[in-house]
C-alpha cells in the first residue's frame, strides 16, 4: 500500500523549509515513528517520521531542495519489509574467500561513511585501506592527521634509501602531495538556520541605534547560597540550583521597575508589554536559538531552573518547537559558559535590550576600605538608544546588580 509522505505543516511565520538530511534512504526499511528526514526552517529543524512500518519507495525531494508546508516529499510502502533471504549470506557455491572480500568491502564502505569529507578524499586519492589506519578521533574515527601520519610513516624517506634513481624520484614526488593535503579546503553551503541568524544580526546592526553599558557584580552571596542550600534544593525540586535562575528573576524585577526596557518598537509606535517573557540564548551545533520562559514574573526559582534545563535538553536534541522560540520581551545571553570575559551582545529584535553574562573570575576588589578577593562577573547591557536613554539603561543594570548582590531582595520582590 503506497502512502504519501509530506513535509510538516509550517506555522504562519514560516514560509518554507529546506530538506537538511534524509536519515533513511530510498529503499530502506523503517519502523513506525522512526525519523526518516529532517527539514530545516529559518528557526528550527523539524523531523519527519514514518507513519507505519514499511519501506521508503521513492524520494521526491532530495537533500538541499526547498519545500513548502505540507508538500509531498516521498512515497512510502506500508507494511513492506526487506526479505531476510535477500540480505542473507551468499549462495552456497560462493567461495569463502569471496565472502570475506565482500564483508571487508562492506566494512570499509560502512566505516568510510563515518569519516569526514577530507578523510574520504585523502583515502581515495592515495588508494588507502581504511582498516590499515588507526583512528584517533571520536569512536575510533579516522582524522585527516591520522591519514597524513600514516602516509609519512609509510613514505620511502623513512626506509633505507636505495641507490636506484627511480626510488629517489618516487620519494621526491611524494612531498607535493603531502603539502597540498595540509592546505586542504572545503566549501559547503551555509545552513538555512545560520543564514537566517546572519541576516537577522546584520539587520539589527543596520536598523537600531545599539549601545552597550557595562558593570560588574559580586557573586559571593549567590555562591554561598548554592553551597549552603544546593543539596537541599536538588532534593526538594529535582533540579540543580544554578546561576541563571537568579539572573532571570533579577531581570524580571528590574523590568517591572523600568517598563521601557521591557517594551519594543513597532514602526512609529512603542509597545509596552504587561508581562515578562524572558528569552534565554542557547548555543547549539546548528547555531544560536532563544527559547522563551513565558510569564517569568509568576515563576519561582525552581520553576525557572526547570524551564532552563528542559529548553537546554530540547535545544541540544533539536526538539525545540517554533512556538517555544517566538515572542519574548527581554533576552539573557551567557557567554561565560564558553569562557568569555567581556562582550557586547547584539539585540534580539524587536526587543529593546539584552543582558550579557560572562565568566566568573576571582578578582581583587575594595570592600569597606579593604582589598579582598571576590568571584566577580562583568555584566553587559546592550540597548536600543532610539527608545532607551543611557540614564535608564545604567539604572536598569544597577538594579540587576543590586538584587544579585543581595539575593534576599529577590525573595522579597524588592
Amino acid at each position: 500500500m503506497s502512502i504519501e509522505i509530506k513535509s510538516p505543516t509550517f506555522p504562519e511565520s514560516v514560509a518554507d523549509g529546506t530538506i537538511a538530511n534524509w536519515v533513511k534512504q530510498e529503499g530502506e526499511s523503517v519502523k513506525q515513528d522512526e525519523v526518516i528526514a529532517e527539514i530545516e526552517t529559518d528557526k528550527v529543524v523539524l523531523e519527519v517520521v514514518a507513519p507505519f512500518d514499511g519501506v521508503i519507495s521513492k524520494v521526491l525531494k532530495p537533500a538541499g531542495e526547498v519545500v513548502l508546508s505540507a508538500e509531498l516529499i516521498a512515497e512510502f510502502e506500508k507494511g513492506k519489509q526487506l526479505d531476510s533471504k535477500e540480505i542473507s549470506a551468499p549462495e552456497k557455491n560462493s567461495s569463502s574467500s569471496e565472502q570475506q572480500k565482500s564483508d571487508k568491502n562492506n566494512l570499509e564502505d560502512s566505516e568510510s561513511k563515518e569519516n569526514g569529507p577530507a578523510v574520504k578524499k585523502l583515502l581515495k586519492e592515495h588508494d588507502l585501506d581504511v582498516n590499515a589506519i588507526d583512528g584517533s578521533g571520536k569512536d575510533g574515527r579516522i582524522t585527516k592527521a591520522d591519514v597524513v601520519n600514516y602516509l609519512e610513516e609509510s613514505s620511502p624517506k623513512n626506509e633505507e634509501i636505495a641507490s636506484d634513481s627511480n626510488t629517489q624520484s618516487s620519494a621526491k614526488t611524494s612531498t607535493p602531495a603531502l603539502t597540498s593535503m595540509d592546505r586542504f579546503e572545503e566549501r559547503v553551503p551555509m545552513s538555512r538556520l545560520r543564514s537566517t541568524i546572519a541576516n537577522r544580526l546584520l539587520t539589527v546592526k543596520q536598523e537600531t541605534a545599539m549601545l552597550t553599558t557595562f558593570n560588574e557584580v559580586d557573586l559571593k552571596p549567590i555562591k554561598d547560597l548554592r553551597v549552603k542550600y544546593g543539596e537541599d534544593f536538588f532534593a526538594e525540586h529535582g533540579v540543580k540550583l544554578g546561576f541563571m535562575g537568579f539572573f532571570v528573576l533579577a531581570a524580571v524585577q528590574a523590568l517591572k521597575k523600568f517598563p521601557v526596557v521591557n517594551a519594543s518598537i513597532d514602526g512609529s509606535d512603542i509597545v509596552y508589554h504587561g508581562y515578562q517573557d524572558v528569552g534565554v540564548a542557547v548555543s547549539t551545533e546548528r547555531g544560536l536559538v532563544v527559547p522563551v520562559i513565558r510569564d517569568a514574573d509568576n515563576l519561582r526559582l525552581a520553576d525557572v531552573e526547570k524551564s532552563i534545563l528542559d529548553y537546554s535538553d530540547k535545544a541540544k536534541n533539536g526538539k525545540l518547537s517554533i512556538a517555544e522560540m517566538q515572542g519574548g520581551t527581554f533576552t539573557i545571553s551567557n557567554g561565560g559558559v564558553f569562557g568569555s570575559l567581556l562582550s557586547t551582545p547584539i539585540l534580539n529584535a524587536p526587543q529593546t535590550a539584552i543582558l550579557g553574562m560572562h565568566t566568573i573570575q576571582d578578582r581583587p576588589v575594595v570592600i569597606d576600605g579593604e582589598i579582598v578577593i571576590r568571584p566577580m562577573m562583568y555584566l553587559a547591557l546592550s540597548y536600543d538608544h532610539r527608545l532607551l536613554d543611557g540614564k535608564e539603561a545604567v539604572a536598569f543594570l544597577i538594579a540587576i546588580k543590586d538584587q544579585l548582590e543581595s539575593p534576599e531582595k529577590l525573595l522579597l520582590n524588592l
